[in-house]
């Protein structure tokens, strides 16, 4: 591969944040595709105590040098007070796909 791809995860509260940031992060070119996965059940500690969450999941296809630019845009825009944020090497892929998703964010 020419470039190193990762597949950045995200949760949301809602499908309405999850639909807004996906929008954003691709008008932007901050990724080249986001796939919005509904009915997510999260289970986690947060101050003390364990919590269930229903979420939306944020399937964040970008090129790895653009994760400190999407990163900073999530922690900026994401409602939550710590967001998930976590990239994922995409280690092979389609050749043309991963030659889509350069040419959307290089323009």
């Amino acid at each position: 591969m020419p470039n190193e791809y990762c597949l950045v995860l995200s949760t949301c509260p809602d499908g309405e944040t999850a639909r807004k940031l996906a929008t954003a992060l691709v008008e932007e070119r901050r990724a080249a595709c986001v796939n919005i996965v509904p009915g997510l059940t999260s289970v986690y500690p947060w101050k003390g105590k364990v919590e269930t969450a229903e979420e939306h999941l944020l399937l964040i296809k970008t090129e790895t040098a653009r994760f400190s630019e999407l990163e900073d845009f999530l922690k900026a825009q994401h409602p939550y007070e710590l967001p998930e944020i976590v990239a994922v090497p995409m280690v092979r892929g389609s050749v043309d796909y991963l030659e889509w998703i350069t040419q959307w964010l290089r323009g």
